[in-house]
């Protein structure tokens, strides 16, 4: 999934333009000066890359499946669903534009789309479990093992250190797994043990989703603090075939 942030949303300038109603617009201006697009198919049906953006005086943050992304330009990949005859299925969207006006002011503007096939498939960079590489095989972490799902190439007991481009490109890990039993609860947090992300996380067999924060990279990157993230069992089990991220 590949994000084109152009700006921070607390640090971004939000003067682009003189507007004349005392630092704030509307939200039908705020729609005007937005646009969210799909890409098309030879045949014209909507494709799986999303373009948003505005160039109204605001400082904005987007949402899209469920994820945030900082500035006025997003562009994203998006999945589509298909039956179990391998034809891929429409699946509707909202994108939520937040905005934020020079005077503080906050707007929401929602923009429906339709996603009808893949035009651009998304790409998996493995960080464990590549098929390419027949030595990372799956493993079951025990409970309260912290070094068992370490990320770290020196400390961890099977998985490789994240780079930093990965952390501060704020990807969102997919985690593979199976045998996952009903009493599975996890930690996240930094091989320090100083900080807390997400707690108490219930995962299903099959794919689940971790989004690395900005505190995450900065804690846990070499080229932060250095402190290596860190994913601990507190209790039941599963087994974890492969860890990537998609764009």
């Amino acid at each position: 999934m590949l994000v084109a942030a152009i700006c921070t949303f607390a640090a971004c300038d939000p003067v682009h333009e003189d507007i004349s109603n005392g630092g704030h617009i509307s939200v039908d201006e705020l729609k005007a000066k937005s646009s969210v697009t799909v890409d098309k198919d030879a045949t014209g049906k909507n494709g799986n890359v999303i373009t948003c953006s505005t160039s109204a005086p605001v400082n904005a943050k987007w949402e899209i499946g469920g994820k945030e992304f900082i500035g006025n330009h997003a562009w994203k990949k998006m999945k589509v669903n298909w039956d179990k005859d391998g034809n891929y299925v429409a699946t509707d969207y909202t994108i939520v534009l937040t905005a934020v006006c020079p005077d503080g002011t906050q707007l929401k503007a929602e923009f429906p789309v339709t996603c009808d096939v893949i035009t651009n498939p998304l790409q998996k960079f493995y960080i464990y479990g590549d098929p390419a590489k027949p030595e990372e095989t799956p493993f079951k972490p025990g409970a309260w093992d912290a070094a068992a799902m370490r990320f770290s190439s020196t400390e961890g007991a099977h998985l490789p250190t994240i780079s930093d481009d990965i952390y501060f490109g704020l990807k969102t890990l997919i985690f593979d797994v199976s045998d996952v039993t009903p009493d599975f609860d996890l930690k996240v947090m930094n091989g320090w043990w100083s900080n807390t992300y997400y707690d108490h996380v219930k995962w299903t067999s099959g794919l689940n989703e971790l989004q690395i924060t900005q505190t995450m990279a900065d804690e846990c990157a070499k080229g932060g603090e250095g402190r290596d993230l860190d994913l601990m069992l507190y209790s039941g089990s599963m087994t974890l075939k492969s860890v990537y991220y998609e764009e």
